[in-house]
């Protein structure tokens, strides 16, 4: 399943390569986790051109996620920001986003803002006094992606990414 969105125009003077591109959007936060950006997440997978037309993919943590429709504003506004008008954003749906795909720099920053990175139920420590001593209050947390959990050690609540 693809959705697509567009926003059309006639400009003719585009950065000189795909790679700028993609760093411009590399840069891009997260609106549900700031500290980490859509490309340390794994969700920014492809920057093509088609004629004159910049085409970025993207995959959704999960199908649903509401956080798609800001994260297409925002590669459009980076794109605009950056005389890039003639633009589409496809969302592709399969292969479905994995946790695999988040780089190691995303799940260290994952770990110091408090939210414990993907991993094994078994393997999650408390990311404020590194204990293992910890128990699932829900299986939802603050978003559908994380899960809700207690240190028993320090008794401080804090997300879990849970591993997909």
């Amino acid at each position: 399943m693809v959705m697509t969105e567009m926003v059309q125009s006639s400009a003719a003077q585009l950065p000189s390569s795909l790679e700028e591109i993609r760093a411009l959007l590399a840069e891009i936060p997260d609106p549900e986790i700031p500290v980490i950006t859509i490309e340390e997440l794994g969700i920014l997978r492809r920057v093509d051109r088609d004629g004159g037309r910049i085409v970025v993919t993207i995959t959704p943590t999960y199908s649903g996620c509401p956080a798609m429709e800001m994260i297409c504003g925002q590669i459009i506004d980076t794109l605009a920001a950056n005389g890039i008008e003639d633009a589409q954003v496809k969302t592709v749906y399969s292969p479905a986003w994995t946790t695999d795909w988040m780089s190691e720099a995303a799940k260290a920053k994952l770990d110091a803002y408090g939210v414990a990175p993907p991993g094994s139920r078994e393997a999650v420590l408390c990311p404020r006094c590194r204990s293992n001593d910890v128990r699932t209050v829900s299986s939802f947390g603050s978003t559908a992606c994380k899960a809700l959990m207690v240190c028993q050690a320090c008794l401080e609540p804090f997300d879990w990414f849970k591993a997909i």
